[in-house]
């Protein structure tokens, strides 16, 4: 699916309304370059998933946690992973197989280590159609298919 959104608020709205929807389990790629808007729409979901401790991009811890919600939720950031077994110190597997979410981003890097199914989230900025701008791209690349909302 996709969607359109215009401002801050509307991608953390976004990311509230896709929280309602994800089960302990799930895990999504988030994809998009610098400045897309990948840590707002994580805003969101930890929003929408009741956590009310500030969300911030893990790009020097590579993994945050974040409880306090209906189910956990782990946000890594691994655009500043050398190498793939970097991923295998840190515990991935517990979080991608754990009892909340898992939301990557830059997925796109790890993709060897990401299991057979998962959403993958992909945040385009266009600055003709405005600064604030995104389209946000909602797939499964396994088999469930569901799409916010339903």
């Amino acid at each position: 699916m996709i969607y359109e959104t215009n401002s801050l608020s509307d991608t953390l709205k976004l990311g509230r309304e896709f929280a309602r929807q994800v089960q302990p389990g799930d895990v999504c790629a988030l994809i998009g370059g610098l400045g897309a808007g990948k840590t707002a729409f994580v805003q969101g979901v930890a929003e929408g998933l009741g956590i009310t401790e500030p969300v911030s991009s893990p790009t020097f811890t590579i993994m945050q946690v974040y409880e306090g919600g209906r189910m956990p939720l782990y946000h890594f950031d691994v655009y500043r992973i050398a190498a793939i077994e970097e991923m295998d110190e840190i515990g991935y597997e517990d979080c991608f197989y754990g009892s909340g979410i898992t939301i990557v981003e830059w997925a796109d890097l790890i993709t060897e280590i990401m299991p057979g199914a998962y959403r993958i989230i992909t945040i385009e900025q266009d600055l003709e159609k405005g600064f604030d701008y995104r389209r946000i791209t909602i797939n499964w690349n396994g088999e469930r298919h569901e799409n916010i909302g339903d």
